[in-house]
């Protein structure tokens, strides 16, 4: 009897936002097998209801499979929030509300177990084929082991900016900061906030942030064969609630 064998694949996911839902379609359509690295790029929260639920799934999923988790700039404002009551009106505008009100009489058990989670993120993963993964992006030009603010790790735009620019003219050689790495995966920019979209390339950087605070799914990516797996629109899946298209812009 023939056997099929099931490669290991190194799954990238953009950003979820709260939208726990998305993610549960996500891994269920690309068919996730414990034989996966699963790569999570950040924002786990700040949008949709479910800011608690999708954090205590996540946890609960790497207890079954083999996950790396990044951190966003929005689980940073979160950890803010649960570690110092710091709720900052910005915040509370731009996702935050509904994340406040989700973590809403947790007992501190559960806070504990999601401050620690929150701790324990990582600002950035390099595999062994020179593929870097992180939230947003870096602004040393000799890679992310040189840069002075950790915190350009979750907010930077200008890398994303940098490969936009660098895919449409006609230069031949990537800038320094890019040629650091084989290729690099990233969120935090949404692609569109208006529309569905899928990932996109630009240079040698992935970004998968397909706007899942807003009108877009969360999505999947294969680093190798590039396939790619999303949820229905995350607005669909949770009718009754703005997420963050009221957000000022």
């Amino acid at each position: 009897m023939k056997q099929t064998y099931i490669l290991s694949r190194t799954l990238v996911f953009g950003d979820i936002h709260s939208g726990k839902r998305g993610l549960e379609q996500v891994l269920e359509r690309a068919k996730v097998t414990t034989k996966d690295h699963l790569v999570f790029l950040g924002d786990y929260v700040d949008a949709w209801s479910e800011a608690f639920e999708t954090v205590s799934f996540l946890i609960q999923l790497s207890e079954r499979f083999n996950c790396t988790f990044l951190r966003g700039n929005h689980d940073d404002l979160c950890l803010n929030y649960l570690t110092h009551n710091d709720a900052p009106k910005n915040w509370l505008l731009h996702g935050g509300q509904a994340t406040r009100d989700s973590y809403e009489n947790r007992s501190s058990n559960e806070i504990e177990t999601h401050v620690n989670f929150l701790r324990q993120l990582e600002d950035y993963r390099l595999d062994d084929n020179s593929r870097l993964f992180l939230h947003a992006g870096f602004t040393n030009l000799r890679g992310v082991e040189h840069e002075y603010f950790s915190k350009m790790f979750y907010w930077d735009r200008t890398l994303w900016e940098l490969a936009q620019v660098v895919e449409n003219s006609s230069e031949t050689v990537l800038p320094p900061r890019l040629q650091n790495y084989g290729e690099i995966f990233i969120g935090h920019t949404p692609i569109s906030k208006e529309q569905t979209a899928v990932p996109k390339r630009a240079a040698n950087v992935w970004n998968i942030d397909t706007g899942a605070a807003f009108m877009g799914p969360v999505t999947a990516l294969d680093v190798q064969s590039k396939e790619y797996w999303q949820s229905d629109p995350v607005t669909e899946l949770y009718p009754n609630e703005p997420g963050r298209n009221h957000s000022p812009k």
